[in-house]
Formats: structure tokens, sequence, C-alpha cells
């Protein structure tokens, strides 16, 4: 069983998380994160993700996310342009093909379900 904590996501330390060279669309974006926590079965997780400026591409899975800091904007394919900042929640669905055009280095706390 998981206990209650709580976190000062500003100032967590994050690990590195290698990006595919493939998802790469321009720029060196570099992304660091830490889950802090993960459900038993792995269907369920919270933590925290960061990525430098640049443009990236990815295939999103079911999440909900709150910006601390940094911007972006977020192409669905197919679908809207989201702009988020600090303070902004959005909400991506699995399945989604998305381009990240990061301006500023973005910090978000996430909840995604598989």
């Amino acid at each position: 069983m998981t206990h209650s904590f709580a976190l000062h996501v500003p100032d967590a330390v994050l690990e590195p998380e290698p990006l595919d060279p493939a998802q790469i669309v321009s720029g060196t974006p570099e992304v660091t994160g830490k889950v802090v926590w993960e459900s038993d079965d792995g269907r369920q997780m919270r933590g925290i993700w960061q990525i430098t400026p640049g443009v990236v591409t990815d295939t999103e899975a079911d999440e909900l996310f709150v910006v601390v800091s940094g911007s972006a904007t977020i192409e669905v394919e197919g679908g809207r342009t989201l702009t988020v900042g600090p303070g902004d929640l959005a909400v991506l669905r699995e399945g989604e093909r998305t381009t990240w055009t990061v301006h500023e280095t973005l910090r978000k706390v996430y909840a995604i379900n598989l």
C-alpha cells in the first residue's frame, strides 16, 4: 500500500527519459520525469514530466495534466490546437497523435490511465 505524501513539484529531482530520435521534429529537446505513484497492475501512473524547448511528436495515452511552469502549443492531429502554460489543465486521449512545440521548458504533473 502506498502511503500519503506531499511533494514540492518545482524542486522535484527528475531522471532523464531519452526521446526516440524519430519523435524529434526540430531542436534538441530533452525529457526528464519521475513516476511518484503507480497502481499494482501498472495501468495507472501519477508523476512529473519536463521537456526543454523544441518540437516533438507523440502518440498519447489517456492523460490529465496540469502545467506547473513553461509553455507549449500542442497540435492534435485532426483536432484542436492547445496552448498551455502555468496553471492550465489539459486532457489528452489515448491514441491521439500530437505535435508539441515547447516554447519554454515545460514542467507538468500528470495522471495517466493505460
